[in-house]
């Protein structure tokens, strides 16, 4: 834990804690002075028996953990890709975060499950062309809350925009 806080980086179904967005986003944390962590969901998401999205439940569990912990040492800023920012909203309904950074958040995962969030500052980036989750969709759910939208010209990957991401990232952290 650094003297600025923490940082846990969900990332997406079907990828993985080396993947290059939440890499890009702890990269950004270090430089500002915050400790992170990438926790590892594969395990779950290959749990297909349980749903098609793996073993959501458990996600989120573990990422409570995680979270619990962090927060009775300082400051927490939780930040995830697609499944990993729903998971991230629904864990800061739960435990006390300083801030939220979601990139391509479902924020409608299915009419059951829709994306929630504490109300603390929020960063969201989306792609203009998710082939998964309208950017309407995401105008709306982030202007609810108003927090700050960045919209670019990318696909729900947001692969063309990492050093985007991170940027934005970073700015987020610099105005805790």
């Amino acid at each position: 834990m650094s003297d600025r806080g923490h940082c846990i980086l969900s990332h997406g179904f079907e990828s993985g804690p080396d993947a290059t967005k939440v890499t890009a986003l702890a990269e950004a944390a270090e430089r500002l002075g915050w400790s992170h962590e990438r926790p590892d969901y594969t395990d779950l998401d290959g749990k297909r028996e349980v749903s098609p999205l793996g073993d959501v439940a458990a996600r989120v569990e573990r990422l409570l953990g995680l979270t619990m912990a962090a927060a009775r040492r300082g400051p927490v800023v939780l930040a995830g890709s697609s499944l990993g920012a729903w998971i991230a909203g629904r864990v800061s309904l739960q435990v006390p975060v300083a801030a939220l950074f979601l990139m391509a958040p479902p924020v409608r995962l299915d009419a059951a499950h829709p994306l929630q969030a504490a109300e603390v500052p929020l960063a969201v980036v989306h792609g203009w062309d998710d082939e998964l989750i309208p950017a309407a969709d995401v105008v709306g759910w982030t202007g609810a809350r108003r927090g700050r939208l960045l919209l670019v010209d990318d696909n729900h990957r947001l692969s063309a925009h990492v050093d985007t991401s991170a940027d934005a990232f970073a700015a987020l952290l610099r105005s805790l």
